[in-house]
């Protein structure tokens, strides 16, 4: 694998002029200011080496220090004033929302019955082995692109790219569904129907003719919120995951009291196809932990708040969702769960029709704290890979009073609120958690990657190795995946794909060195964990519908026409433009006199980086 080294000066085109800058002005140079689009004829050319320039960039991984060094590129530093008990809450705060207020009742309905817990607790794993991958990235690049900054270290930039782009819709879908949903439960709370606060308009298509003009109302609030202050979202958020708290515990203490256990039999009236099924939609609930991760560049003591704050979140979130889905299944027949407001049907049920508003407060506390989280989070991973010059810089820009991306959080909240004022609910439901699963799955294979593969110290036998192993884990676990998929009863094929997944780990444990130790905090048990944190995705992947993944390809599609014609000229220019600066920095007049051609002879850094 090849090794650029990226900007370390902060001097980025159109963004190193070290003015200080207010909000969203602008400046020429701010949207395509590089060499590839200075003329027509520079385009031109530029697209006749894209063939070349994308080979580049896929074997191009970039540097840890180059991921925080491009940090100066936003012109201000972003507040470090975020702790582990900020970052808990956020967790929280990000993750129980409109999921299991909206999903549980379905899926417990219609597809796995009082099981519906274990479909939880698979969720639940699959998360939880995600968090403890991101976590060790978060602690050691501790900036505020996320996943995007772990796989462009380990993966190279045309995944990291594709990942981003993909996780950034599920952002803005995911936010749209959330304040369509805060309409319905506001609408719940004052005693009237949902379709009472929306707008007609019989002239568009159906499915786009409710405008939503409350779910706008919420998404501008949201941003203004956002934008002003992380430290004062995280207030917020606090207040309000502190109230949500209070009310879900309001709802199992309650909900226990007026429990009957024969509802739940029988238990797994769908059987064991059932709980997967239902564990891949409700995965959605999970949804935004990551949002976490990208807070790193603004957390006081990343080594210690960020495994403390991300796991602790998941920990508590896992535990309250089990308890809430044996509360619903206890207090009614799960073939009679409402599926729009099950909490609040089943208090109605149960002879408590009064502690439907107080569910429907708890659902709008939830849902508030899942668009402001989501906001902070989404505008984090657009700054940073505005940073890389795959996205124009202008949208990288931190404002140098509040320290926040403003840029990035109006041009993201306006995407949410535009979708949520037309879209309806069922629509976009439909779109969620592939893209989530799908990226999860990339860092866990980064993480392998990391631990097992260091440009320069790693033997190429070794390298084929890693390769191999890896390859067989992959394919061992979309094997399992598909298989499910397409056999209803059968079990035989799992008896080959599953053993070859834990030989496929077990190899590569065994015979391959690590090559990276982490130096704050590392993840336990690897390969293992993240290995089965690949298998465990790649499978809930194969429940999922095939609308999904036709959603998944099209927008994969645009991504990489936007990259080729755009991304791809921009973030390579940027990268080599700075590579001159940082390894006449690092080696002085000696690699200048090779560039000039005083020397026949080319040397490699102990990095691997060619000069």
């Amino acid at each position: 694998m090849g090794m650029a080294a990226e900007d370390v000066s902060g001097t980025g085109t159109g963004t190193g002029t070290g003015i200080r800058r207010r909000g969203c002005a602008y400046q020429k140079n701010d949207f395509l200011p590089e060499e590839s689009f200075k003329s027509w004829g520079n385009y031109v050319n530029a697209l006749k080496q894209t063939q070349t320039r994308l080979l580049d960039r896929i074997q191009t991984r970039s540097k840890d220090q180059a991921e925080l060094a491009v940090k100066n590129r936003s012109q201000n530093e972003m507040k470090r004033d975020l702790t582990w008990w900020d970052l808990i809450w956020f967790g929280m705060g990000a993750v129980i929302g409109a999921g299991i207020f909206v999903l549980t009742g379905l899926e417990a309905r219609d597809e796995a019955g009082p099981a519906v817990v274990l479909s939880y607790v698979v969720s639940g794993i699959s998360a939880m082995l995600s968090v403890f991958c991101y976590t060790e990235f978060a602690v050691e690049i501790p900036v505020a692109g996320g996943s995007f900054a772990y796989l462009r270290v380990e993966l190279g930039d045309f995944l990291a790219f594709i990942a981003a782009g993909n996780i950034l819709l599920e952002y803005v879908i995911g936010g749209a569904a959330v304040a369509r949903s805060w309409t319905s439960y506001f609408a719940t709370l004052i005693g009237k129907q949902p379709p009472d606060l929306r707008i007609h308009a019989h002239a568009l298509a159906d499915g786009y003719n409710e405008l939503d003009p409350i779910a706008v109302g919420v998404c501008i609030i949201i941003c203004i919120i956002a934008v002003l202050s992380t430290k004062g979202s995280s207030r917020l958020n606090y207040f309000a995951s502190v109230v949500h708290m209070v009310i879900i515990l309001f709802i199992i203490i309650a909900g226990l009291v007026k429990a009957d256990t024969k509802n739940y039999t029988p238990f797994t009236p769908f059987g064991a196809r059932g709980v997967f099924k239902a564990s891949a939609v409700l995965f959605f609930a999970y949804v935004g932990f990551d949002a976490v991760s990208t807070l790193a560049e603004e957390t006081k003591n990343p080594a210690k708040d960020i495994p403390i704050g991300l796991v602790g979140s998941m920990v508590v979130t896992t535990t309250l969702y089990c308890l809430l889905a044996i509360t619903l299944c206890l207090m009614v027949p799960y073939k009679t769960i409402d599926a729009d407001a099950p909490f609040s049907v089943a208090f109605k049920h149960v002879g408590w029709p009064w502690a439907q508003y107080l569910v429907a407060a708890g659902a709008l506390k939830g849902m508030t704290s899942v668009l402001l989280v989501s906001a902070v989070g989404q505008a984090r991973y657009l700054t940073h890979i505005a940073r890389t010059h795959m996205m124009p810089p202008w949208f990288a820009i931190v404002d140098a009073q509040t320290g926040t991306p403003v840029n990035a959080t109006v041009v993201m909240l306006l995407a949410t609120a535009i979708i949520a004022f037309f879209t309806k609910l069922d629509i976009l439901s439909n779109l969620l958690s592939i893209s989530t699963l799908f990226i999860f799955m990339l860092v866990s294979v980064a993480l392998l990657v990391r631990r097992y593969y260091a440009t320069g110290k790693t033997t190429n036998a070794n390298r084929n190795k890693l390769i191999g192993f890896i390859a067989a884990i992959l394919a061992s676990a979309i094997a399992t995946a598909a298989y499910w998929g397409v056999s209803e009863n059968s079990w035989i094929a799992y008896c080959i794909t599953v053993p070859i997944w834990f030989f496929a780990t077990a190899g590569l444990w065994y015979f391959v060195p690590q090559a990276h130790s982490p130096r704050l905090w590392g993840v336990p048990l690897v390969p293992w964990l993240p290995s089965a944190s690949i298998f465990i995705n790649i499978f809930l992947l194969g429940s999922i519908d095939k609308d999904s993944f036709i959603r998944f390809g099209i927008w994969t599609a645009v991504l990489l026409l936007y990259y080729l014609f755009f991304g791809l000229h921009a973030s390579y220019d940027t990268a080599k433009e700075f590579d001159l600066e940082f390894k006449t920095a690092q080696y002085g007049e000696k690699f200048q006199k090779i560039e000039e051609g005083n020397s026949s002879s080319v040397t490699k850094s102990e990095n691997g980086v060619q000069i």
